[in-house]
């Protein structure tokens, strides 16, 4: 058990141990979402169908009407790429795309996307066909720990649909959403100006 959080009547810690949440197996979409149980929740919630295009498949989930998108993604579709930061919108590790358009996952419940495309950092390249902005990512050694890359990846290509960032001036501005604690801006301007200067080209 996690002794940072004590409960005052016990003095035992309220949260969960890692073994008593449910853990995911590799396959796509066959992650299990931590249990009420494991929460020390029991009482029944209302849930309601979820039907989400998520990288080219639809999907339908039953979940509480306070599941944000992010969470959606991460605990019921198992697409853990799309990374919890802040979990306040600052700092722009979990943003995805609605339709062609970058939005802050963590910040919109899931709900509110019924019926929406949705695409990850996932459904922009494989493993043996990366998207341009993944290989210019690589070639520009645009990253460190790599936490925020997804986000940043994720938000350029949002950048390059809006076709608005032609300078360096502009993509700095129109990135500035996207945060990357190790520093590694100056590599990934390089990068996304090099896709955005052959699109243009």
């Amino acid at each position: 058990m996690n002794d940072d959080q004590d409960s005052p009547s016990t003095g035992q810690s309220t949260l969960p141990a890692a073994s008593e949440i449910t853990a995911a197996p590799a396959a796509f979409g066959k992650y299990r979402a931590p249990t009420r149980a494991a929460f020390g929740l029991t009482s029944p919630v209302e849930t309601s169908s979820v039907h989400l295009t998520i990288n080219g498949q639809p999907r339908e989930f039953h979940l509480a009407p306070w599941t944000t998108l992010l969470d959606a993604l991460r605990l019921y579709a198992g697409l853990m790429g799309t990374k919890k930061g802040c979990d306040h919108g600052q700092c722009g590790a979990c943003t995805v795309l609605v339709n062609g358009t970058r939005i802050n996952s963590c910040l919109t419940l899931a709900v509110m996307q019924q019926g929406q495309q949705i695409t990850t950092i996932e459904g922009l390249g494989t493993a043996t066909s990366l998207s341009a902005l993944q290989q210019a990512f690589i070639d520009h050694d645009a990253f460190q720990c790599g936490y925020c890359t997804p986000g940043q990846i994720c938000s350029a290509q949002g950048l390059l649909y809006e076709g608005k960032a032609h300078t360096e001036d502009e993509i700095r501005e129109q990135m500035s959403g996207n945060l990357c604690r190790c520093g590694a801006y100056v590599n990934i301007l390089a990068a996304v100006k090099e896709v955005v200067d052959a699109q243009t080209a």
